[in-house]
């Protein structure tokens, strides 16, 4: 499992740099054309198919637990509440869905819209094993020191919230159970399953330092339960942001080895009031730093490249200007370098979510 997530992950990275050129263009494209012109509807198609390509790399980062997550302190109630009404219109009315929520369930540090994504992908999975109607519970718990990860057995027993995803279906044989978290394995007819579904549902789990188990019998259902470990923070308040972008100022060093996405980004930020300074690689981006009579305000790169890693050449250019604000992108994090909260954005981005990201970074 290990080695297929590596490989997931390196093949995400890859897509995530191409679908970052073809999506940003694509928006560049939009925001030039009127409505009505054929052009426009034609490149909203492709747009479209970059997104739902975007999402299907995500899937892929978060099997490899590659995913860039943003946890929060939370209760797993709030999540399944939040999903109710999304979740009765995904699984029809054929099935009964029956929520039964622990009122004193312990609070888990996680990130919300990972969490959301495990409900929503067992309760289709549930879904797709009664396609003649039945019933699907979610159920919340407390669990106590006895629980422990036979897969990991580096896992300490501690204090966890539980949830239970039990549905009537139609179940599974042991081959089928064997492979259930594979990525691309499906039961379903071509066409019709990435079979990446439980294989995300496995790897948010495993990144949010969590487990997960599942218990089937052919004809009598199937049951999912995820252990999170728990914690006693007060749940944390979200923020609402401003939907409008205005346009910034401001000198930005870019550093980025993929030439057309680097071009892409500095056209972004040209056309938003920036002004963008180039780099291929860490040794160019600190002669550049070296040359440029002005101050740069805001550096800006990508986290895993040849030579030199983006967190090194942070430290060596806030060495030289320790006011240096930084931004990295990437469409594979590896985290081992940050040294606190440093601004991130995933690849593949929307043009708004970067020139937001560079405001936020900017301060």
């Amino acid at each position: 499992m290990e080695s297929i997530g590596r490989l997931a992950g390196g093949v995400a990275h890859d897509f995530n740099n191409l679908l970052t050129v073809i999506n940003g263009y694509g928006d560049l494209v939009l925001k030039s054309v009127p409505a009505g012109d054929p052009v426009y509807r034609q490149v909203g198609e492709i747009r479209k198919a970059g997104g739902r390509a975007a999402e299907l790399t995500m899937q892929l980062l978060a099997f490899s637990r590659k995913q860039v997550l943003q946890p929060k302190v939370l209760s797993l109630n709030d999540i399944v509440r939040d999903a109710d009404q999304m979740l009765r219109r995904v699984i029809g009315e054929d099935i009964e869905l029956l929520c039964i929520l622990d009122p004193g369930l312990r609070q888990v540090e996680a990130d919300p819209g990972q969490l959301h994504q495990v409900i929503v992908n067992l309760a289709v999975n549930a879904r797709d094993a009664m396609p003649d109607g039945g019933r699907l519970v979610i159920e919340t718990a407390n669990a106590g020191p006895e629980i422990r990860d036979a897969s990991r057995p580096e896992r300490q027993a501690g204090q966890y919230a539980r949830l239970i995803v039990r549905d009537t279906g139609h179940g599974m044989d042991p081959a089928t159970l064997e492979r259930v978290f594979d990525p691309f394995f499906t039961t379903k007819g071509v066409g019709k399953g990435t079979g990446l579904g439980l294989a995300t549902v496995y790897g948010i789990v495993q990144q949010s330092a969590g487990h997960i188990s599942v218990q089937s019998e052919l004809g009598r259902g199937t049951t999912f339960t995820v252990h999170l470990p728990a914690v006693e923070q007060p749940v944390e308040t979200v923020e609402a942001s401003a939907d409008a972008v205005p346009a910034g100022s401001g000198t930005v060093l870019l550093v980025e080895d993929e030439t057309e996405v680097r071009r892409l980004i500095a056209m972004i930020l040209e056309q938003h009031g920036y002004r963008v300074l180039e780099a291929a690689g860490g040794e160019e981006a600190i002669l550049t730093h070296e040359a440029c009579p002005d101050r740069i305000d805001l550096l800006i790169t990508d986290v895993v490249m040849p030579h030199m890693k983006g967190p090194e050449l942070a430290v060596r250019l806030q060495s030289r200007q320790p006011d240096l604000k930084v931004l990295y992108i990437s469409g594979y994090p590896d985290r081992a370098g940050f040294r606190g909260q440093e601004h991130y954005l995933q690849k593949p981005f929307a043009t708004e979510a970067l020139v937001q990201a560079v405001r936020e970074a900017l301060g």
